[in-house]
Parts: C-alpha cells; structure tokens; sequence
C-alpha cells in the first residue's frame, strides 16, 4: 500500500524548550490531521519522550520529523527520532518496563511502543539512534 507525506515539520532537538517546541507541533499537526483530542495528547506525548531523550542523552542533539501520512484507507502520524548520540547499549533492555539507564522511571521508550501503531527502533553504539512511530486515525 502506497503511503504518502503530507505535510512535515522539522524540529532540532539541543535544549530542554526545545522539547516543548516538539510537543506543541505535534499536537498541532494531530489536530490537522483530524485525530481526536485523546489522541492529539497520545501523540504529543510519545513525541514529548523521543525529544526529551535525545536532550537528555544524546550529547549532541539531534532531530524529530513529524509527518502527515495518507494512504488508500487512513490518515496517520509519524515521528521520526533520530540522534548521533552514544545510542543504546542494549535496545531489548530498553524496551522493557523499568529499565533506565539514567534516573527516570524506565517507562518512557515501552509507553511510546504501546502509544503507537507501529514503531521501529534502530540504535549502534557509539552512532546513534533512529525511532520511528505511526499513529493511524481511529
């Protein structure tokens, strides 16, 4: 099936208010797209996890890219994360509940798996990290 962008934003992630600047795109583009409220705040959250953590981890900033996406039978949302940070030693560990490696709660990475439709994570130490995540509309 044939999937296509419809719109995009950009954000560079370098400072905490950056975050901010993310959360209120995604929200943003959410309502555009026709998600209901609940799950604007849904998106917007998960968005609000991937930018913090690369703030927080990544070293060196990196980026989220929100897209509209249309295929044949809905409309969606994706966040694209990706940084060139230390990346994850260990992604298995990561995606379970109560991991971290910093001081947090271990719940970020597993509640943006379960907020999303699809998700994809890709990460090499020493390289970075790329994570992808699709909301289609109910």
């Amino acid at each position: 099936m044939t999937t296509r962008v419809v719109d995009e934003t950009c954000i560079d992630l370098e400072e905490p208010s950056d975050c901010a600047l993310a959360v209120s795109a995604a929200r943003s583009m959410a309502g555009q797209a026709g998600f209901n409220t609940a799950d604007q705040v849904f998106f917007a959250t998960a968005v609000s996890e991937l930018a913090t953590n690369i703030v927080r981890y990544a070293g060196r900033g990196g980026r989220v890219t929100l897209r509209i996406l249309h295929n044949l039978e809905n409309v969606g949302l994706e966040v694209a994360a990706q940084d060139s940070g230390p990346g994850i030693e260990n992604v298995e560990a990561a995606m379970t509940d109560h991991f971290s490696s910093g001081d947090s709660l271990g719940l970020g990475l597993p509640s943006v798996k379960r907020i999303m439709d699809e998700f994809e994570i890709q990460s090499e130490p020493g390289r970075g990290t790329l994570i992808v995540g699709r909301k289609w509309r109910a």
